[in-house]
């Protein structure tokens, strides 16, 4: 079962104002079942071919040749080389939409993007399914548990698989094949216990020091290691915030997975019934929280303008939405009942913002099905965070 999308509006518009298009993301986010369904009267090539890989490296202005009226290229990082040959193409004839490509590894991918395709090419990214995507099949999981153990790879619901049985796949390949390709890791065992080290870190302040003793690794290696889950969209970081009262906050980020069922999988999570006992459920419900905004603003092109907040004494906000003038203060608790302690530690944090003259509106995401309005914030259920102003859609989709 094929659904729309919420990149579909971005991906068309792009498509209807620069000579080419370039959608990035995790694999199997769906890169290009989109582009393919979007694109349908396009040639396609896939250079995860071999044969197709070696005509493009070896014959590059042959195999362009070949397409001369455009085409999708898929994971075009094989062949980062072909797109200075693209660049004249498209200089020659620069006509939207000619060319769709896409990848899954951002910094290979964007580094030779901004070398051979700037000014030329949309940038944007497909991140795994978020809620307000997942409800639209017919079969999506009913209960916060069981969202958060699925997770959002489009496979697991177009298909019916058991997520645990997919994840695993997907694991492995992801560490015996695609982390070859980004680096030459000698020891995958260690790298696959660090994976799992990062996962048992979701919604905790990043440190390398700790992180690299407990893997048994240098903290060069793990900083290299994580920039590889960075590149490859399995983690990302959250930046502190930076206020004017600087001197009070912590100034390291945090850690977060893109998508809580691969975490879960990781941490040895295979059903639903395991999760609500275990000690990880409320760090997983706030990198929950946390990626499902950070997926509504990639869909809708709203870069940046995510933090963490944490003062030396321990008071945190989870997320800070920052805007023009004010900022949005989200606590995410995994608890089902509502009350005002849901927002007591926003609230606090509000007024202390205040005092630096930055208005904030402080909101809490809980685990139970109503939401509440009250005199101090706003009170959302996770079922309804992607309908929610926290999800962006008080604000029209920019064009890219």
């Amino acid at each position: 079962m094929l659904i729309e999308r919420d990149m579909a509006y971005r991906l068309r518009a792009a498509a209807r104002q620069w000579p080419a298009v370039t959608l990035t993301g995790p694999r199997q986010s769906g890169k290009t079942t989109l582009c393919r369904s979007l694109f349908a009267g396009r040639d396609y090539v896939s250079l995860e071919a071999a044969d197709t890989r070696q005509f493009a490296t070896d014959d590059p202005r042959g195999f362009l040749a070949a397409l001369a009226d455009g085409a999708v290229i898929d994971e075009v990082q094989r062949a980062p080389e072909l797109l200075s040959y693209l660049q004249g193409m498209i200089d020659d004839d620069p006509r939207p939409g000619r060319w769709i490509l896409t990848g899954s590894h951002h910094l290979t991918l964007s580094s030779s993007v901004s070398q051979s395709l700037a000014g030329r090419t949309a940038l944007l990214t497909l991140l795994p399914l978020a809620r307000n995507e997942t409800v639209r099949f017919a079969k999506h999981p009913g209960t916060l548990d069981a969202c958060m153990v699925t997770g959002g790879y489009p496979a697991i619901l177009e298909r019916g698989i058991e997520p645990a049985e997919w994840l695993s796949a997907y694991a492995s390949t992801y560490i015996e094949r695609d982390v070859r390709t980004v680096t030459n890791v000698g020891d995958l065992a260690t790298f696959t216990r660090f994976v799992q080290l990062c996962a048992g870190r979701c919604g905790q302040l990043l440190n390398y020091t700790s992180l690299a003793a407990d893997c048994g690794i240098s903290q060069p290696t793990a900083k290299a290691w994580l920039s590889i889950l960075e590149a490859t969209y399995i983690v990302f970081r959250l930046p502190p915030y930076h206020a004017n009262l600087r001197k009070r906050l912590v100034k390291m980020p945090k850690l977060h997975f893109y998508d809580t069922g691969l975490a879960c999988w990781l941490l040895g999570i295979r059903e639903p019934a395991q999760l609500s006992a275990h000690p990880l459920r409320g760090a997983l419900f706030e990198t929950w929280v946390t990626a499902e905004i950070a997926k509504h603003r990639a869909n809708r092109g709203l870069p940046g303008g995510m933090f963490h907040y944490r003062e030396r004494s321990g008071r945190e906000v989870d997320v800070v939405l920052e805007r023009p003038g004010s900022a949005m203060l989200i606590e995410a608790k995994a608890s089902m009942t509502p009350g005002s302690h849901l927002l007591s530690t926003a609230s606090a944090v509000r007024d202390r913002l205040a005092d630096d003259d930055t208005a904030a509106l402080p909101f809490a995401v809980y685990g139970g099905d109503a939401d509440q309005h009250r005199q101090t914030g706003d009170i959302i259920s996770w079922r309804r965070l992607h309908e929610s102003r926290l999800a962006a859609h008080d604000d029209k989709p920019p064009m890219p």
